[in-house]
């Protein structure tokens, strides 16, 4: 069971990016699925989430009204929209997933898998 991300990369500020999560192994519509982000010298910090039992998602303050989470069941696939990137907003991101943990926010010690993690770079 795992996951594979893709779409990272280099962006300017104020620009939009979408990076995508395809599970194998598992149907992330049964779990509470989580994006989080650690950024250079810095702590992993939780960016958004769908819970499995009530399907609300949350987002970290920092983040509203710019990202949106949305889960592609039949895709088995999750994806993170990024509108209006900051420079602060430069972080590895990576998907994950709990099966214990029935909604959000889930912590880290809860996380049944993760993704690789993935660049988003934004500069000018």
């Amino acid at each position: 069971s795992q996951f594979v991300e893709s779409g990272g990369g280099l962006v300017q500020p104020g620009d939009s990016l979408k990076v995508s999560c395809r599970a194998s192994g598992f149907l992330v519509e049964h779990f509470t699925v989580v994006w989080f982000r650690q950024a250079p010298g810095k702590e992993r910090e939780q960016v958004a989430c769908i819970g499995r039992d009530d399907g609300r998602t949350n987002y970290v303050e920092s983040v509203k009204g710019r990202f949106t989470f949305a889960r592609d069941n039949a895709e088995n696939t999750m994806y993170l929209q990024m509108n209006d990137l900051k420079r602060e907003d430069t972080a590895v991101y990576y998907c994950a997933a709990s099966d214990v943990w029935e909604s959000c926010p889930a912590p880290p010690h809860a996380i049944d898998f993760w993704g690789a993690g993935i660049l988003v770079n934004v500069s000018s």
